[in-house]
């Protein structure tokens, strides 16, 4: 008869049965799946390039825990759910994340404690940052076979809510919160830049400079590619606009509205109006015309979306060089960058790209890229493990609770470290799958 001892948790019976639980079951972790995320980075390099970044200013001597070890802890503990560096207090000793690490599970050898990891965050410096910042462009460029004939370079910025007094934070009316303003810029699914900035500045500050950086180094890899420049209304600036047309970079960005533009659109949006008073039915037509704003250099090509709905009129406003149709150019070329969206999403909701809470505005830069390192990972094992699955398109959450989220019981030999997983784990086949395509032959 089982017995119920001082560590035992009582739960409901079931029938006659009595359902008792404990924390005895050994060498345990809840999180083999980020065996996975350890293969992405073997493939990518992504964590040692990061680490060759940074300067370390600690005495060699009295260094317990490598820069590269405490990377690998946060980075793999953001990509499997643990958002903050307090988490560690028990990560240290999981066997699975002292794996990720490239250490033997021992418990006696736990990992960084929070308390150097916050250290770690704090004494890394802005020129360490500049050169991880630049990894992102260099991972992909290379995880390209061969150059693209055109690629698309999806601008927008966001708002990271702040609720202490971190340095650099300031309210926005817009947003009306204390926030930081990080850019960021994706190439589809692709992250290559993520900038975290004060919230006392227009959304398009720096954006020009990133554009010019990013085009240096791509252009130095791929001369022949086709770069276009996208982004909403907030990053209509015409000097950014001029750069583009000094150095054959297309574009298409939005336009806010103004009385001048309105004047352009009246008789359209009229005529749409009518016909739909007419026939009941959605009224949507693209037109397109000269425009310049008085600030402008010069006048360019504007696209007119003349819609009218059920909900009223609905106006859209397109800058661009490209030569297309005018409805193509909307549709095929501006829409899509809805898409980012999500992205950020992932950046933010899963990943914790919004856990700036360091004094130090370095230090939350340094969190930001390190939530970035993880998306990178993880869209890794997306883009060339799940490809083909019914995963191929699944957001970092989903992947995470169906591939990382893994039982397994971890034994430690003098030849190997073996993990026997979940049995009933439902995914079973795609986790093989993943591995074959992910582990070296």
């Amino acid at each position: 008869m089982t017995e119920c001892t001082g560590k035992s948790l009582r739960f409901s019976s079931l029938s006659r049965k009595k359902i008792l639980a404990d924390f005895d079951g050994g060498r345990l972790t809840s999180d083999a799946g980020g065996l996975l995320l350890r293969e992405a980075n073997r493939q990518t390099g992504l964590i040692d390039a990061l680490a060759s970044c940074i300067s370390d200013p600690r005495d060699p001597a009295r260094t317990v825990h490598a820069a590269r070890t405490m990377l690998c802890q946060r980075i793999f503990g953001i990509a499997m759910g643990y958002e903050d560096g307090n988490d560690h207090h028990t990560l240290r000793d999981d066997p699975i994340m002292q794996v990720l690490s490239e250490m033997a599970p021992d418990p006696e050898e736990p990992l960084a404690s929070p308390s150097t990891l916050s250290r770690f965050e704090n004494w890394v410096n802005r020129e360490s940052l500049g050169r991880m910042s630049a990894v992102w462009v260099d991972q992909f460029i290379a995880s390209h076979r061969k150059p693209p004939n055109e690629i698309v370079l999806d601008f927008d910025a966001t708002e990271d809510v702040v609720h202490g007094n971190q340095e650099n934070r300031y309210f926005h009316g817009y947003y009306d919160c204390y926030c930081f303003l990080p850019l960021y810029v994706f190439c589809g699914d692709r992250l290559l830049c993520a900038y975290l900035r004060p919230s006392k500045i227009d959304a398009s500050k720096h954006a020009r400079g990133v554009l010019k950086l990013l085009v240096n180094r791509i252009r130095a890899a791929w001369p022949k590619v086709r770069i276009i420049f996208r982004g909403d209304s907030g990053f209509c600036r015409w000097k950014t606009l001029r750069y583009c047309d000094k150095n054959d970079i297309g574009y298409v960005v939005g336009l806010a509205k103004n009385e001048t533009l309105k004047r352009h659109a009246r008789s359209h949006m009229e005529e749409a109006e009518a016909a739909f008073n007419a026939t009941g039915e959605k009224q949507r037509n693209f037109f397109e015309f000269e425009y310049g704003a008085q600030t402008w250099d010069r006048e360019r090509r504007v696209i007119l979306k003349a819609e009218h709905l059920s909900q009223g009129a609905n106006a859209r406003f397109v800058v661009t060089n490209l030569d297309h149709d005018p409805e193509d150019i909307y549709d095929s070329r501006y829409t899509p960058r809805g898409d980012m969206e999500n992205r950020i999403k992932e950046q933010q909701l899963f990943l914790f790209a919004d856990r700036t809470s360091c004094t130090r505005f370095v230090a939350n830069q340094f969190r930001l890229l390190l939530a970035s390192a993880a998306y990178v990972l993880i869209e890794h094992i997306r883009r060339e493990g799940l490809c083909g699955t019914d995963l191929a398109r699944a957001q970092v959450n989903t992947i995470r609770l169906k591939l990382f989220k893994i039982a397994a019981r971890v034994t430690v030999s003098v030849r190997r470290v073996m993990l026997h997983l979940c049995e009933t784990c439902p995914y079973q086949t795609l986790f093989r799958k993943l591995v074959d395509r992910l582990v070296p032959t």
